[in-house]
């Protein structure tokens, strides 16, 4: 198969290098090898993942030098209030650590930017978090200025401005200590849409993930200190129909190899399929010849190569992505509004 770019997403862990090393030997090899610092431990239901990148890896994965970390909940959904709220609550914990290098005071000035455009749901996130963190801009107010700055610039195709440009007037005038940029990003997995949070100091691409770069926001472009936090709310649509080929392949596979017990002849009840077993997708070679067994990343790329070109060709976000996002941004704001007093009130 041609050698073709279809790891399309914003998040490390979802690059071609992290793919490639799943298992957990795989992934100790990863740790032990140059560039790369890998390191994945489970608290709770949360999956914590830290990615420290220098140069060399830099040139293996295709991401920045810097340090990512990922915080997945695998059994988060929409309605669970409970569990986003400390998935949100872990993500203040790390920007503590990741910003510690800073050493941020109660005199240090913060500017938040919240990237993405408010009349487009899924991109709506940044926006949105920025209007309800607007509610602590008069706590850290002073007769010479203010110390938390709040703002969200929209995006080129509604102001006609490049955002980084509008980013960097903003800079220019405030000269933060510290800029967070909270933005929504592309995921080639579903099973991590609105699932996951991703921290980084390497700054943003603005549009990266889908295919529509905008001019980078990081220290080297602006002159100060970035973290971007961002957090996966579509994915590339021939990844969902490889998704759903995977549940379709696997369920058969499943149903083949049960019927082959002579235990599934006793059975007085619909056979329901687990989808924690994995069965032998061998068995449909026969029917759908040697691609039942390729490995997931190759179905992707098979059809993104396919509908490259395609008008079929498109993002696709949940159905719940109106609540999603609706409750991320009450969540990071809440948080981030409990880390800004964390470091307002230390000596």
């Amino acid at each position: 198969m041609e050698n073709y770019d279809f790891y399309r997403t914003d998040l490390v862990v979802e690059s071609e290098e992290m793919v490639r090393h799943r298992t957990s030997e795989e992934k100790e090899k990863l740790d032990e090898s140059t560039g790369i610092m890998f390191n994945e431990e489970k608290k709770g239901r949360t999956i914590l993942t830290t990615v420290v990148v220098d140069e060399e890896g830099e040139k293996r994965i295709g991401k920045k030098k810097g340090t990512y970390i990922t915080l997945t909940d695998p059994l988060l959904h929409a309605d669970d209030h409970e569990g986003l709220t400390k998935l949100a609550k872990s993500m203040t914990s790390q920007l503590k650590k990741l910003t510690e290098p800073l050493q941020l005071n109660q005199d240090s000035k913060i500017l938040f930017i919240g990237l993405g455009n408010k009349d487009v749901t899924p991109d709506a996130v940044g926006p949105l978090t920025m209007e309800r963190l607007n509610a602590v801009v008069p706590d850290y107010y002073k007769e010479d200025g203010a110390d938390i700055y709040v703002y969200s610039p929209g995006v080129t195709i509604q102001t006609g401005l490049e955002t980084a440009d509008f980013i960097k007037a903003v800079v220019d005038v405030v000269r933060p200590d510290l800029l967070i940029v909270i933005d929504a990003l592309a995921a080639r997995d579903s099973s991590r849409l609105c699932r996951t949070i991703q921290l980084t100091d390497t700054g943003i691409h603005p549009g990266s993930g889908v295919g529509n770069s905008r001019k980078e926001v990081s220290q080297e472009s602006l002159g100060v200190p970035v973290v971007a936090i961002g957090i996966p709310t579509v994915v590339d649509g021939p990844v969902l129909i490889a998704d759903a080929i995977d549940t379709l392949f696997g369920y058969m596979a499943a149903k083949i190899e049960e019927d082959s017990k002579p235990s599934s002849r006793l059975s007085v009840t619909p056979w329901l399929h687990s989808d924690t077993k994995s069965a032998d997708r061998k068995n449909l070679i026969p029917v759908f010849g040697d691609w039942a067994s390729w490995p997931h990343e190759e179905r992707v790329q098979l059809f993104e190569e396919v509908l490259s070109n395609h008008q079929l060709k498109t993002f696709i976000s949940p159905k719940e992505i109106d609540g999603w996002v609706q409750h991320y941004s009450s969540a990071l704001s809440d948080s981030l509004e409990s880390w800004i007093h964390s470091v307002k009130e230390s000596s």
